[in-house]
C-alpha cells in the first residue's frame, strides 16, 4: 500500500503573512491590553536573536511570556485562540493554496500541516482548512490546565521539522519506502523537508529558496 502524503508549511506558504506575531498581539489585546506596551521588548528580543544572543526557541518562549503570560489558564485562552483562527481564515489565506489543498485532497492525499508555529493555534486553523494532521511546535504540558510559555521538545523548524515529520510517520506506521510525498514551502529553512519529498514545490518562494529550487529543478508555484 502506498501512503499519499501532502505536507504543507503554513506561514507565508498557506498564509499570506506570518501568524505568530499576530497571534501574540491578538491574545494580548483580548486578555490583557496593557501587555501591548511591552511590544518594544519583543523587538529587542528579535534583535538579540539576530545577533545570536538567544536561540529561536528561547525567543518564542520569552515573547509568549511577555505578550500572553508565562502561565495562562487554558479555558480562558482558548476562545481567543479560536477567534484568532477565524481571523486567519478570513483574511490571511492564499486562494491558490486553498485550491491546491482541495486538489491534493481530491487526489487522495493525507493532508499534513507541518509548521514551526505553536500547535495551540495551528490546530484550529488546520481544522478549518481541512487538514488531517498537524506537526507543530508543542508547549510543555500541552494537555494540562495551564498553557506555559515553555516549548516541549524541539522547535518544529529546519532539520527539527524533518525529524518531527519522520517521527510522526513512524507513529503512524508509515514507512518512507511505502509513501509518496508532495511538500510545499516558501522558505529555504524547509530545504530538508523538500529534499525528503518525492515532489517538492517552492511555493511563493523567497529569493534563497527560489534560487535553490532552480538549481535542484524543483517546481515553483506562486499562489498570490
Amino acid at each position: 500500500m502506498t501512503h499519499l502524503l501532502a505536507i504543507y508549511d503554513m506561514d507565508r506558504t498557506v498564509t499570506v503573512t506570518g501568524t505568530y506575531t499576530g497571534f501574540l498581539i491578538h491574545v494580548a489585546r483580548a486578555m490583557a491590553p496593557w501587555r501591548l506596551i511591552l511590544l518594544p521588548c519583543v523587538v529587542l528580543l528579535m534583535l538579540a536573536y539576530v545577533v545570536k544572543l538567544i536561540s529561536r526557541q528561547r525567543l518564542k518562549e520569552l515573547n509568549q511570556a511577555l505578550m500572553v503570560g508565562y502561565n495562562v489558564e487554558r479555558a480562558r485562552l482558548m476562545p481567543h485562540v479560536e477567534s484568532y483562527a477565524d481571523k486567519v481564515i478570513a483574511a490571511n489565506v492564499r486562494q491558490g493554496a486553498l485550491a491546491q489543498i482541495a486538489q491534493d485532497r481530491a487526489d487522495g492525499y493525507t493532508l499534513v500541516l507541518a509548521t514551526a508555529s505553536y500547535r495551540l493555534y495551528v490546530e484550529p486553523i488546520a481544522r478549518r482548512l481541512g487538514f488531517d494532521a498537524v506537526i507543530a511546535t508543542d508547549h510543555l504540558s500541552q494537555d494540562l490546565r495551564y498553557v506555559r510559555a515553555k516549548i516541549a521538545g524541539e522547535n518544529c523548524y529546519d532539520t527539527g521539522k524533518l525529524r518531527m515529520i519522520k517521527a510522526w510517520m513512524t507513529a503512524q506506521a508509515i514507512d518512507r519506502s511505502d509513501a509518496h510525498i508532495r511538500a510545499y514551502s516558501d522558505h529555504v529553512s524547509d530545504a530538508p523537508m523538500l529534499e525528503f519529498a518525492d515532489l517538492p514545490f517552492a511555493a511563493n518562494p523567497h529569493r534563497r529558496l527560489a534560487l535553490l529550487a532552480q538549481a535542484r529543478g524543483w517546481p515553483r508555484v506562486d499562489w498570490d
